[in-house]
Formats: C-alpha cells, structure tokens, sequence
C-alpha cells in the first residue's frame, strides 16, 4: 500500500467518525508531539543495546510499533490538512540534504 492510498484509508477513518472538525492543523501538530513523547518514553533511560534487546519481546516490539504508527498518522493527515504531498516533500528534502551534505563532503 503506497503512502497515498494510506492516507485515503486515514481521511475515510476519519470521516466515518465526523472527526474532521477534531482535525484542525494545530490540533494535529499538537497530536503528533504527544504521540512522540509516548514513543520517547520506550527509549528513556535505555542504552541502544537495551532498546534493541528490548524489541525482541513481541508484547513491546507490538508497543512501539503502535506508537510509531500513531506519529505517521497524525503526520499524514496534517499533510492532507495542509495540502502537502508527503512523498514529493520527502523526496525533495532528500535532494537539498544530498546538495547541502555531498558523499565524502565535510558534515
């Protein structure tokens, strides 16, 4: 599934449910930064050794991932707030960074 359809099935979710008028662009930035913070909160205090340790347990592999999905869906549907093409606008930070940092460029 393409990152567009993705988006489609959120924006049907969400009108089944007549959220829309929850999903103001400040609401949903707002939204993104909380999801965050719970995902930060999976890596708090861990070394990267223990992060990845930690995956290997189906019950908190399955909590990160939800936490994970949750900051995607929030960014899709601000994207479709604002009009932005997820895909394209990644696609062209891709591009600057590549120009701004060349392969065996100093960082």
């Amino acid at each position: 599934m393409s990152l567009r359809e993705i988006e489609g099935e959120l924006v049907r979710f969400r009108d089944e449910r007549d959220w829309k008028r929850y999903h103001t662009p400040k609401n949903l930035a707002i939204s993104i930064a909380v999801e965050l913070g719970e995902l930060l909160e999976h890596f708090q205090w861990r070394e990267d050794e223990e992060i990845l340790a930690s995956i290997s347990d189906p019950a908190e592999r399955e909590n990160v991932e939800d936490e994970i999905a949750d900051v995607l869906i929030y960014l899709v549907l601000l994207a479709h707030e604002l009009g932005i093409d997820l895909e394209k606008a990644a696609l062209k930070k891709i591009a600057k960074n590549a120009r701004k940092y060349p392969v065996g460029g100093r960082e």
